[in-house]
């Protein structure tokens, strides 16, 4: 990262808020011009620091209110293939993000629901079920903040 100056670094502050933004646009709020801007833009992009563009969906307003980070202990029992559960466990749709992670537990899930009701549903008839499972916690999500991250 040592080779990136103040203005690629404004440039990754500016695009973690809205990677939608245009190069021209980009140009004029930190003086450079658009192609200046895009080749830099397209810099960052080869040295694998920035790596496409991601779209944000607001799932409360798509009919999803509630969000719930599981903790999940994979089951003792018998030999667990990772690959098996991860491959079971992204097949559902509710479940939007899945990290395998070090500590109590062994993955860390969001998931998604229309209310606490649809939730349960999920947990008890798609996670539950799953041998691998073994223990779960649950954390419903009460806010959230949203940071660009740590080029501040």
């Amino acid at each position: 990262m040592s080779d990136l100056d103040d203005t690629d670094r404004a440039l990754l502050r500016a695009l973690s808020l809205d990677a939608g933004q245009s190069a021209g646009a980009l140009g004029r709020r930190f003086g450079l011009s658009q192609p200046a801007t895009w080749r830099r833009i397209r810099r960052l992009s080869d040295l694998g620091i920035l790596s496409g563009e991601r779209l944000v969906l607001d799932h409360e307003k798509l009919g999803f209110g509630v969000t719930v980070f599981l903790g999940i202990k994979l089951a003792a029992r018998g030999r667990v293939s990772l690959e098996d559960f991860e491959r079971a466990i992204t097949a559902i749709p509710e479940v939007q993000t899945v990290l395998h992670v070090l500590g109590r537990y062994d993955y860390r899930l969001k998931v998604v629901a229309r209310d606490l009701a649809d939730f349960e549903r999920v947990l008890r008839r798609r996670i539950m079920t799953l041998p691998s499972v073994g223990e779960v916690e649950a954390n419903v999500l009460l806010s959230e903040e949203r940071r660009p991250g740590p080029l501040g």
